[in-house]
């Protein structure tokens, strides 16, 4: 048996009006996410339990199978892991983002811009890093430089109960009431305050601005966590898998997993990443003898947090026909040839509504199908609306996968 999750993070969002209220799922053209709505089954699934925030991290920890209030201890540290990141016990880590702030005096008036400083390029952003550690690495505290916006902070037997904000959350905001909070916040937002005094006069920075994109003028720290155990999957399920993302955190979750991290050329996490890409190191890894592919798209999410209503539609038709359709085609054929059976499933992660340019804890529609069928309570369509007409709803999320590689989903 082969399987795949194809995981298109945000993709689940309210009715836009200027889609004559409907949603990006609803407009879009999609007919394999439809065919599998229609062929299997689908529902609706809480993936994010009330009592934890709606993140991608939890988000996805639940549609990997395992449960976010057991298994979850931050963000930041499934991303370290991704970078090969030592991380000692006692060690946290946390997200740093390379954000653009307004230029007010006072730090603590400033307003959030942009969380992700015009999705500033992986070799820019290395160079801020750079001297950002040249100014506060100590033995207590490392900077690490990652991709695009996204970095990391290791601090040495650091505290972990501080109260930080993600900078996607207060998008046009002031952040004065988002400010790092708790034990040791001081010394966090210090570095946060002293960063915006250095990073405009970079010359990258200069750079950016005399090419019309804004600035990376300031760090923001969120995100805090120790390194997480997990069970791997191939103990818990007898399979061998693997995971395509163009994002830290979901290939952290993938190695602590037990999962291969495949790397593909191109992939950006934005609307401009390689999608065809992914589809064809999907099958390779197929053919390679792996039995399970979890395939990640950041793209919609970063959508909904840009408020890119076009866009967003575009991004769940491309993974619609650049992605689930060749794999679909793919797995098809292999099973004609071979016998062998496949399950596909399609699903994001949590809603991030292009109205609310942050996550919610909604639940998301999910659409599944199985070569053997084993899958029989379909819906008419894949979206938000035909999903939870569908009257299959599963509470606790982290059992969707198990369900999903047992073929009991129905039951």
């Amino acid at each position: 048996m082969k399987y795949i999750i194809f995981l298109g993070d945000g993709m689940a969002d309210l009715p836009v009006e200027a889609l004559g209220h409907r949603t990006p799922l609803q407009v879009a053209k999609k007919p394999n996410m439809d065919r599998m709505a229609s062929l299997g089954t689908a529902g609706l699934v809480k993936t994010v339990p009330d009592t934890l925030s709606p993140g991608s991290d939890t988000a996805n920890m639940s549609v990997m199978g395992y449960d976010p209030e057991l298994y979850y201890t931050g963000r930041s540290p499934l991303e370290a892991i991704s970078m090969s990141i030592e991380m000692e016990p006692g060690d946290v880590a946390f997200r740093t983002n390379l954000v653009t702030l307004s230029d007010e005096e006072n730090y603590r008036q400033r307003t959030m811009i942009d969380y992700s400083s015009d999705e500033i390029g992986s070799d820019e952003a290395a160079r801020l890093i750079e001297v950002v550690n040249e100014r506060f690495a100590t033995e207590e505290f490392q900077f690490y430089p990652g991709k695009s916006y996204r970095h990391c902070l290791i601090w040495k037997n650091g505290p972990t109960s501080m109260k930080l904000v993600p900078p996607h959350d207060i998008l046009t905001q002031k952040v004065t009431s988002y400010l790092p909070s708790g034990d040791g916040a001081d010394k966090l937002l210090a570095m946060m305050e002293q960063s915006a005094q250095f990073l405009p006069t970079h010359p990258v920075n200069k750079a950016r601005v005399k090419r019309d994109l804004r600035p990376a003028n300031s760090i923001w720290i969120w995100g805090q966590g120790t390194r997480p155990e997990l069970p791997v999957l191939s103990e818990q399920y007898g399979i061998k898998g693997s995971v395509i993302s163009a994002v830290d955190l979901i290939n952290g979750l993938g190695i602590c997993a037990g999962l291969r991290v495949v790397e593909v050329p191109g992939v950006t996490g934005n609307i401009h990443t390689n999608f065809r890409g992914k589809a064809e190191h999907a099958i390779m890894e197929f053919e390679r003898g792996q039995d399970y592919v979890y395939l990640h798209v950041e793209a919609p999410d970063e959508c909904g947090h840009r408020a890119e209503i076009e866009n967003k539609v575009k991004s769940i038709e491309r993974i619609d026909r650049d992605i689930i359709g060749p794999v679909w085609e793919y797995l098809e054929k292999h099973y004609q040839d071979t016998g062998e059976d496949y399950r596909i499933m399609v699903l994001p992660d949590h809603p991030t509504p292009l109205a609310l340019r942050t996550h919610t804890n909604a639940p998301v529609p999910f659409a599944a199908y199985s070569s053997d069928g084993a899958f029989k309570r379909s819906a008419p369509a894949y979206d938000e609306v035909t999903c939870q007409d569908s009257e299959v709803f599963i509470l606790e999320g982290h059992t969707l996968f198990g369900r999903f590689i047992a073929g009991t989903i129905d039951g």
